[in-house]
């Protein structure tokens, strides 16, 4: 298993994540399997927002055979469940009952990641962070019931103000190629609705969601992923907006390969599912690749831009070509490049001021991105 930190959380997590989704109308006994699998093939990392009781019994009496040092909690407050359903809320004593009940039912004494869940519109959020909600996040915070805060949210605009706020540590978000090319909405229904992937004419990653994933690497804000495989959307030449279906793996792998993306949160229902998605970790560099989809789409563009998909590869110098533009788009969002920023490119074994400009890696790139100019930009930026 590949591990990543969780930004500034400094807490470990595996790439490939579960998601409760899958708990859902399951027994204890089918729950078991699915968390001895997913501990078994390396995953630690867990994001359960489900309010459903027997889940939270089945998960935590599964989870409460492992030391707990060995798995890391995203759990939701503000889930409840309502006569046999579940249901988002933000009535304060709702929400306290609510996750005291997680936390009794999932035999946990804290959680890692304290999410504030579902939140997609401008209104709900300034609700939240100023009212009670937070105030009772903080105080739990304070207590070391939550070692960390963060926030669920498919809305990039809310994703921002979440990072300005300064004390929200992760951001679950909803990342695929498929999203990624749509304007931020608090209408969170469009994403799962057919017509919005066809007769729409695309331009590629949309600006904002592309700055938003930068932003939140300056800022040491991880995000967590969900929806991945854009709700099955990407799996299916049908339903695609590439026309052509991407593999599990190759999904991921996009996901992974976006700035400040710690780990995806896989919805698996069975073991096989489990297996399915952790294939990710020895796929190679062929099976992962993802580009070749992206860059034949039709109405679709993301020429000129840099997708870090490794394709400008092998360089004749062994410059790590997409991680030096990985980190000159991470500066050039910023007014004044930080002494971090500057000395994890002096960390680089190899640095662009090595460039021949052999011009091999642009004819390699499928995305047209004029990677010599870009190699200039940053050895003047970086001044290595």
């Amino acid at each position: 298993m590949e591990y990543r930190i969780l930004g500034r959380t400094g807490i470990k997590v595996s790439a490939i994540g579960i998601g409760g989704e899958g708990f859902e109308n399951k027994n204890y006994e089918d729950s078991e399997a699915i968390i001895d699998c997913a501990i078994s093939e390396g995953i630690n990392f867990i994001d359960l927002y489900n309010s459903n009781p027997k889940v939270r019994n089945h998960v935590g009496k599964a989870l409460s055979k492992y030391p707990r040092s060995s798995f890391v909690i995203e759990g939701h407050l503000c889930s409840t469940w309502d006569n046999g359903q579940y249901r988002r809320t933000r009535d304060f004593n709702e929400v306290v009952n609510a996750y005291e009940d997680f936390l009794t039912r999932m035999q946990l004494d804290y959680v890692d990641v304290g999410m504030i869940h579902y939140v997609d519109d401008q209104k709900d959020f300034d609700n939240i962070f100023n009212g009670e909600i937070i105030k009772y996040a903080k105080e739990l915070k304070e207590k070391g019931v939550i070692k960390s805060l963060g926030i669920s949210t498919h809305n990039t605009d809310i994703a921002f103000r979440a990072v300005e706020t300064g004390i929200i540590d992760v951001i679950l978000f909803s990342i695929n190629a498929a999203y990624d090319m749509l304007p931020a909405s608090e209408d969170v229904n469009i994403l799962f609705e057919e017509s919005t992937f066809k007769n729409r004419t695309y331009e590629g990653i949309d600006p904002k969601r592309d700055k938003l994933y930068q932003t939140c690497e300056n800022a040491s804000v991880a995000l967590t992923v969900m929806k991945g495989y854009a709700a099955g959307v990407l799996l299916s030449d049908k339903e695609s907006p590439f026309k052509k279906a991407l593999t599990p793996v190759q999904c991921l792998h996009y996901c992974l390969t976006r700035p400040a993306v710690a780990s995806v949160m896989v919805g698996v229902s069975n073991i096989n599912q489990v297996i399915a998605a952790t294939a990710y970790i020895t796929a190679s560099n062929k099976e992962k690749d993802y580009s070749e989809v992206l860059a034949n789409a039709s109405r679709n563009s993301f020429s000129g831009h840099c997708m870090y998909c490794g394709h400008c590869a092998p360089c004749s110098k062994k410059i790590d070509i997409a991680l030096v533009n990985k980190y000159l788009d991470l500066a050039l969002i910023q007014e004044d490049v930080p002494e971090t920023l500057i000395n994890h490119y002096g960390l680089l074994e190899h640095h662009a001021n090595e460039c021949i400009e052999c011009g091999l890696c642009m004819k390699n790139c499928p995305f047209n991105v004029d990677i010599i100019n870009k190699m200039k930009q940053a050895v003047k930026l970086f001044g290595k």
